[in-house]
């Protein structure tokens, strides 16, 4: 496991992102960004790995941008290009990741939380922006706010920088889960249970298909979605899933079954873009 600003460690098929700077709540600083982009592109490129949690330790998962550093003139251009590589990497990467939001998740907290696919807040949790109460703007979460709450959400978020319980951040789709901060551990087990019984190609294309879906005409994606689909339909996960149908069970994808059939299958005529 590493140390540091940011602590990496991956156990089983998980990587475990964690903020860990607890004195200052975790506090954002630019050895802290350049750690967390580091742990980000580790667990994208570690091949067993088929999702990633990120936490903060201590009472908060984290409290925002490092005020005494940002008053000191130390957070610079270095610190956004550090901060933006890990958010973009969380978000891109054909892996789930799983943001767990406790106690103080607000400004840079609630910025990393939202490059997560899915987030888990405690009851307990504060989420808010405050970005330009301190004459900066959210960078993190500017592209992303809208298209989980809304305009009219986001822009009241940004521009008045309320803070929100997690109550409300779970009604307006802001965070998937609330939970009691006892019962973390146990939460997150259920999550993870859950995704090792989704196929890891498909989840990799739908989370791309998806993130792109904002940028293009759906129409225009056709034969890319059809790409993703015969990409799935000879991939080792499909034919697990058919082996689990015939035996009545559920199909398993993490870990590998190391019994399963490697077989390929031509589905083209079955799954090919052409107008029939």
């Amino acid at each position: 496991m590493t140390q540091g600003p940011v602590t990496y460690r991956v156990a089983e098929d998980v990587a475990w992102i964690t903020l860990n700077r607890p004195a200052k709540l975790n506090a954002l600083n630019t050895d802290l960004a350049a750690a967390l982009a580091d742990a980000a592109e580790a667990a994208a490129a570690a091949p067993d790995v088929m999702a990633v949690v990120v936490r903060g330790a201590g009472r908060a998962f984290c409290s925002g941008m490092d005020r005494t550093a940002l008053a000191a003139g130390t957070i610079g251009e270095e610190f956004y290009r550090h901060w933006i590589r890990g958010l973009n990497r969380l978000e891109d990467m054909p892996k789930v990741t799983l943001g767990v939001l406790h106690g103080h998740s607000i400004g840079g907290g609630l910025q990393l939380g939202l490059a997560c696919d899915l987030r888990l807040a405690t009851e307990d949790a504060v989420l808010g922006l405050g970005a330009s109460r301190h004459g900066i703007i959210p960078d993190g979460s500017v592209l992303r706010l809208a298209r989980i709450v809304g305009l009219g959400r986001a822009k009241e978020m940004s521009l008045l920088n309320d803070d929100i319980r997690s109550a409300e951040a779970r009604a307006i789709g802001l965070v998937n889960w609330v939970c009691a901060p006892g019962a973390v551990d146990a939460t997150l087990d259920g999550i993870i249970q859950r995704l090792r019984h989704q196929a890891p190609t498909a989840n990799a294309h739908i989370k791309r298909l998806l993130h792109e879906s904002f940028h293009q005409d759906p129409r225009a994606m056709i034969e890319d979605v059809m790409a993703a689909q015969r990409d799935c339909m000879t991939s080792w996960e499909t034919t697990e899933a058919n082996r689990a149908w015939q035996e009545k069970r559920e199909a398993i994808y993490v870990p590998r079954p190391r019994d399963v059939i490697r077989e390929t299958r031509d589905v083209t005529k079955e799954f090919r873009a052409e107008p029939r």
